[in-house]
């Protein structure tokens, strides 16, 4: 019985791969191996930074806030620990857009919570 590969199948994979590593330099593009490490590594890269994107965009969330508070006379820590005293629901990104599109209502509830 002839052996059976499944060349559809490999190629399909192949294909993938290669279609993948498209805008690669030199053979990270052409050759099949190469491109494979150069694709599994770039997922790899992908996949971490997905997670790492979450934490500069809070950090950065924070920073403004922060800016926002002490132009209000008080810290960063302050004004988290008054609006979880004054169980005032709002997220960092929340506060974050407030302070910079929004002063005026950010300000309000700087003000609310400041007693």
């Amino acid at each position: 019985m002839p052996r059976s590969v499944n060349a559809v199948a490999s190629r399909a994979r192949r294909k993938r791969i290669l279609k993948a590593a498209k805008g690669y330099f030199g053979a990270r593009s052409k050759v099949y191996t190469v491109a494979k490490n150069a694709v599994d590594k770039a997922n790899g890269y992908a996949y971490r930074d997905r997670r790492g994107k979450k934490r500069v965009f809070r950090r950065l969330w924070i920073a403004r806030i922060n800016a926002a508070a002490r132009m209000h006379g008080t810290t960063y820590s302050r004004l988290m620990h008054a609006l979880s005293v004054g169980e005032v629901g709002l997220n960092r990104k929340v506060l974050a857009d407030l302070a910079m599109n929004h002063p005026s209502a950010f300000t309000a509830i700087v003000d609310s919570v400041k007693k």
